[in-house]
């Protein structure tokens, strides 16, 4: 297949909780490998939604970030994650779906479970162990020794895993192919030491994830601020309704996020292949890549 003048476009995230005096080069390494795998895929043709359910797969197996393998116990002391993933429609495509997990206990990949909900149930959500039951139905992994599973993500004291005012994060991945159409993933082990049955803004679409027609977008900080601020479809609704662009949609949201009193970060591009990433917190581990421009990784601002 021919790429001449195609435009396409992928970020991802490894959340927003970074702090500065740890060391992120293991990351930023991992990060560099799956933005080349994804822009590969890209100009191979493959679909938006297909592109970021696999990089934030691996992002959940590699036991880097604070999602899938590298989330922290709960203060009932076991393991909930949440999911969601979005394919927005091509301009003037009506199309819209998304599905989500929530409170998901020892899965192997929650954006699995989340794309199968959207896919082969009418239901956008499903939590706790009816999202469990479902995914085992549909024949996902499960953890089968959690107690040698887990690990301890990059940047993270182990003693702070069980304290939620320490730390927090999340991974995700948005992205635009060759054909016009864009998605966003995004999984998170939420915040460290959280009390059982937490949920945050992660797997609610609209809130955490986000694709439409005209942008793509995942979160990460948070979670509780990012949905009183309204998060990724609140960067959308100003990009559609107020007329923003790209870049001031996402610093506006990031602004209300702080005067509530969180931090955190966005990741986003739109249909034309612009690529927006912002944070009003010490960090953000990301990278990204698109027919204009070239692959970008890093954790800090210089």
């Amino acid at each position: 297949m021919s790429t001449e003048n195609k435009t396409y476009a992928l970020a991802i995230h490894g959340g927003a909780g970074a702090n500065p005096a740890k060391n992120y080069d293991v990351t930023e390494d991992h990060m560099a490998d799956l933005i080349r795998e994804g822009e590969e895929a890209l100009l191979a043709g493959e679909s938006a939604l297909d592109v970021v359910e696999k990089m934030v797969m691996a992002l959940e197996s590699s036991g880097l970030y604070v999602a899938g393998r590298g989330s922290a116990p709960n203060e009932a002391g076991y393991v909930e994650m949440d999911a969601s993933i979005m394919e927005g429609g091509q301009d003037g495509s009506g199309l819209r779906r998304a599905g989500s997990v929530a409170a998901v206990q020892d899965l192997i990949s929650p954006i699995s479970a989340a794309r199968l909900v959207m896919e082969d149930t009418p239901h956008v959500m499903l939590a706790g162990s009816g999202a469990n039951n479902f995914a085992r139905e549909k024949g996902l992994e499960f953890v089968k020794d959690p107690d040698n599973y887990y690990m301890v993500p990059v940047g993270v004291n182990k003693e702070d895993l069980t304290n939620a005012d320490l730390a927090h994060g999340t991974v995700g991945a948005v992205a635009l192919d060759i054909h016009g159409r864009m998605a966003a993933a995004t999984s998170t082990g939420g915040t460290f030491g959280k009390r059982e049955g937490r949920v945050g803004d992660t797997p609610l679409p609209g809130s955490g994830t986000w694709a439409d027609q005209n942008v793509a977008v995942s979160c990460t900080g948070y979670g509780e601020y990012f949905i009183l601020a309204g998060g990724a479809q609140d960067v959308a609704s100003r990009v559609r309704y107020a007329g923003n662009d790209l870049q001031q949609a996402v610093e506006g949201m990031l602004d209300d996020v702080k005067n509530l009193g969180g931090d955190g970060g966005v990741i986003s591009l739109d249909r034309t292949g612009k690529i927006v990433t912002h944070y009003n917190s010490d960090g953000m581990k990301q990278a990204y890549v698109g027919s204009a421009y070239p692959a970008t990784v890093f954790t800090f601002k210089s």
